[in-house]
Order: C-alpha cells, then structure tokens, then sequence
C-alpha cells in the first residue's frame, strides 16, 4: 500500500478555511484525514484525548519538542503550546489516507521543508480585505480591536501565500470548496 500525502490549508481567519475542511471532508473520494493536533491547554468539557487533541502537559510538549517529535508547533501563549506530532502524520499516510492539515504560514513552511513533494499547500485568501472586514463583522463575535488586529494579522499572512503551491480566492464558498477538492484530486494522482 502506498503512503497517503499531506494537504496543508492555510488562511486568514474568516476566509472560510474550517468550513472548507469540512465540506473537503464529506467527500469520501479524497481520502481524507484531519490531522488531531497536540496542545499543552487542560482539555474543555466534552472534549476527548486523542479525538480533539491529544493533551498533553507543559512539560511533556517541551520534551516532545527538544526529541524533535514535532512537524510544526508554536507556542500561542505563554505556556500554551499546540502542535502536529510527526507520529500523527505517519498514522495516517501509513495506511494510505491523506492527512489534512489546518495551520499557520509558518507551519506550512516546515511541513513544506520536510515533506517536500509529498505535501500540497493551499492558501485561501479573501476577495479582498474589505470583504474580509465585512465577514469579520458579520460574524458578530468580535469588538473593533479584535477585528482590526485579525486584519492586521490576515494582511501580513497574505503576504505569505505566493510561497504556497496553490493560492485560492474564496469568493464564493461552492467554487472554492470545488476548486480545492479538484487541486488535492490532481494532487493525490501524481507519484511523491
């Protein structure tokens, strides 16, 4: 059985990425995977070790680090780690399925460096920074700082998305989810 590949999506946030891994998600074609991250938070109510993230403590993701267990990981807070564990990565390709992955730029660069052509990154961008404000605004779960430093935040991620393989501008969600199911079906047909 030959090895799964790794789909990296990346984007602003409100561009409409968890909505598209979901909708990539339902199709039983793609092969699909999501990849549970680890993080060093204690667990909310409800969520589940292995299922939503595989907890762990502070001191054990810094051990996991310094072995260099880690794909990508950032530290988002002070303390508060999250982050892909190589061993999920191969959990997944190695029984032929392809993992897809919802992180940041720098992230993407690291599995990009790692995995090299066996890893498609896909940025997803807004149609334009005023309809990212409006979408933001919409959403109604954030005050004018918030939304400003998000758009300060999506700009300089922008910045980033000619390093990606793919750059997709989601302005209508069908055509976008379409368009990256169509990039990841080409994808997954080549030899690594």
């Amino acid at each position: 059985m030959s090895k799964g590949k790794l789909i990296v999506l990346s984007a602003p946030s409100g561009t409409g990425k968890s909505t598209i891994i979901n909708e990539l998600m339902k199709d039983s074609t793609l092969g699909l995977s999501f990849s549970v991250s680890a993080t060093s938070r204690r667990p909310r109510e409800g969520e589940k070790d292995g299922v939503n993230y595989y907890f762990l403590t502070q001191e054990e993701f810094e051990r996991r680090i310094a072995a260099d267990e880690f794909v990508e990981w950032a530290e988002v807070y002070a303390g508060t780690y999250y982050g892909t564990l190589a061993s999920e990565i191969e959990r997944i390709t190695s029984s032929g399925r392809n993992v897809i992955m919802d992180i940041d730029v720098a992230g993407a660069e690291n599995v990009k460096k790692m995995y090299g052509s066996r890893a498609l990154t896909i940025f997803i961008e807004p149609p334009s920074l005023e309809v990212l404000k409006e979408r933001l605004t919409g959403r109604g779960t954030d005050d004018a700082d918030s939304i400003a430093r998000r758009l300060g935040k999506a700009e300089y991620e922008m910045g980033f998305a000619s390093a990606y393989d793919r750059e997709i501008v989601n302005d209508s969600l069908d055509k976008a989810v379409a368009d990256v199911a169509e990039e990841i079906r080409e994808f997954t047909r080549k030899e690594a």
